[in-house]
C-alpha cells in the first residue's frame, strides 16, 4: 500500500493542552487512506473541546482554584503588610476567600461533610464554660457578619455558664464557598443541625441576628423539639419585600453589584442603615473583615456566593410562618434599624414602606405564640455591638426566664 508521510505542526489550544495538526489541506487529509483513525480523531475533538471549555471558564470559578486552602494561612500582620489597592482605590488588608489571615476570638474548628454532592467544610467555634449551667447557645450570624462578630456575646454567655457554638454558614467567612450550590434556609438549617449532632448537642438555645434570624426561624420550625428557646436579634425577614414591591434582581445582577464592594461601600451602607447615621471606630474592624475578602485572590468566588445568598434571602420569606413557632421566643429589637433587602432598587414610594422595625417587632411579637419583646429605643440593626452592656443584660435576663430543663 502506498503511504504518504504527513508532517504535523503543534497547535496550543489553551489550558496547557497541545495537539498536532497536519500540514496539508483538510480535504486531502480526510481522503488520505492512512490518516488518523476514528479513535484518534475523536480524541483530538475531545481535547479541543476540553481546552475551549477551560479557556472559557467564568472568572468566578477560575478564581476559586487560586484561593488559599489553609485556614489562617497568614497572620493579620502579614496580610496587612501585603495590603492591596483596587481599581477603586480601596486599601486595607487582603484576606483569602475563606477569610484566611483574620483571627477569631476563639479557636476555629472545621466540620467536614458532603452536601449536594460536594465536599464542604463548615468553620465553627465551640467554647465550653468553666462552670456549665447545662445549656448550649448557638449563635447564627447575619449576611454582613461572621461568627467572629459575636465576640462580646460569646464571652458574656460563656461567663454565665453557657456552652457557646458559633458557626460560619456555608458561603460565608471561613467556611466553604462552593462554585455551585442551591442555597436555601432549609439547607443551611440542615447543615447546622448536622454540625450540632456531630458535637453531641440535641437541645439548644438558638440565637439569630439579621439573616441569622431568618435561619434561626427556619431551624426552629424544622427542629422544634431540639430548639429549647429562640432568640431573634433584629432579624430580617419580618416582612416580605417582594410582596411589598421590591423588584427582583437576577443572580447575575447581584453578582455585578457584589463585585463593586469596597470598605467604603460597606461602611456607607451600614452607617445609614444599621446605625442611624452614626459611626464608631469599634465598627471598623468588621468592615475590614468583609472588605478584605473582596481585596484578596478569591474576590470572584466570594462575590458569587454572596449573590446566591442574596437571592435566597429575597425569595424565601419566613414571615408567614411565625405563628407556627412553638418554643419560647425572645425578640431583641433596635428601633433605629431600617434594614430591607434590595430597597435601593425599589421606587421611592416602596422604600418608604420598608424596614420600620418598631412596627415589625411588634407585629412579630403578636404573631409568635410565646414571644417576649424587648425594644432598644436608641439602637439599630446590631444592638449587641452598639450597646453591649444593655443588650447582654436583656439577653441574659431573657434566657434565665426559661429553665434549663424546659
Amino acid at each position: 500500500m502506498h503511504r504518504r508521510i504527513v508532517r504535523f505542526r503543534p497547535e496550543v489550544l489553551g489550558a496547557g493542552l497541545t495537539v498536532r495538526l497536519p500540514r496539508m489541506p483538510l480535504r486531502v487529509f480526510l481522503l488520505e487512506k492512512t490518516s488518523m483513525s476514528f479513535r484518534r480523531l475523536s480524541l483530538l475533538a475531545t481535547l479541543s473541546a476540553c481546552a475551549l471549555a477551560a479557556t472559557s471558564m467564568p472568572a468566578v470559578f477560575a478564581a476559586s482554584a487560586a484561593t488559599p486552602a489553609s485556614v489562617e494561612a497568614q497572620s493579620p500582620a502579614d496580610q496587612a503588610a501585603s495590603a492591596t489597592t483596587s481599581v477603586t482605590g480601596d486599601t486595607g488588608p487582603a484576606y483569602g476567600a475563606e477569610l484566611q489571615g483574620f483571627n477569631y476570638p476563639a479557636p476555629v474548628s472545621q466540620y467536614d461533610f458532603t452536601s449536594q454532592g460536594v465536599a464542604l467544610h463548615m468553620a465553627y467555634m465551640d467554647i465550653k464554660p468553666v462552670k456549665a449551667n447545662g445549656r448550649t447557645a448557638v449563635l447564627l450570624h447575619g449576611k454582613n457578619f461572621c461568627a467572629a462578630t459575636w465576640d462580646a456575646t460569646i464571652h458574656r454567655l460563656s461567663d454565665a455558664g453557657y456552652r457557646v457554638i458559633a458557626p460560619d454558614q456555608i458561603g460565608f467567612c471561613k467556611s466553604s464557598k462552593p462554585e455551585h450550590y442551591q442555597y436555601s434556609f432549609q439547607q443551611l438549617a440542615r447543615n447546622t443541625h448536622a454540625l450540632l449532632q456531630s458535637l453531641g448537642v440535641t437541645d439548644a438555645t438558638v440565637i439569630g441576628h439579621s439573616t441569622g434570624g431568618m435561619l434561626a426561624i427556619r431551624y426552629a420550625l424544622m427542629y422544634p423539639r431540639e430548639t429549647q428557646q429562640l432568640v431573634l436579634v433584629n432579624p430580617i425577614g419580618l416582612e416580605d419585600w417582594k410582596a411589598k414591591g421590591v423588584p427582583s434582581l437576577s443572580v447575575d445582577q447581584w453578582y455585578a453589584r457584589e463585585l463593586k464592594t469596597t470598605a467604603e461601600s460597606i461602611r456607607r451602607y451600614e452607617q445609614s442603615t444599621y446605625y442611624a447615621g452614626q459611626w464608631r471606630a469599634s465598627y471598623e474592624p468588621w468592615v475590614q473583615m468583609l472588605a478584605g475578602m473582596y481585596r484578596g485572590p478569591g474576590k470572584q468566588i466570594v462575590a458569587w456566593n454572596s449573590a446566591l445568598l442574596y437571592d435566597m434571602i429575597y425569595t424565601q420569606p419566613v414571615v408567614y410562618e411565625l405563628g407556627q413557632l412553638s418554643m419560647p421566643t425572645l425578640l431583641l429589637i433596635g428601633q433605629k434599624d431600617t434594614t430591607a433587602i434590595a430597597k435601593d432598587a425599589a421606587p421611592a414610594e416602596v422604600r418608604a414602606k420598608l424596614g420600620h422595625y418598631p412596627e415589625l417587632g411588634k407585629a412579630a411579637a403578636k404573631a409568635i405564640p410565646h414571644a417576649t419583646l424587648v425594644e432598644f429605643a436608641e439602637l439599630g440593626h446590631a444592638p449587641q455591638m452598639q450597646d453591649p452592656q444593655a443588650f447582654h443584660k436583656a439577653l441574659l435576663a431573657g434566657l434565665a426566664a426559661v429553665p434549663a430543663n424546659h
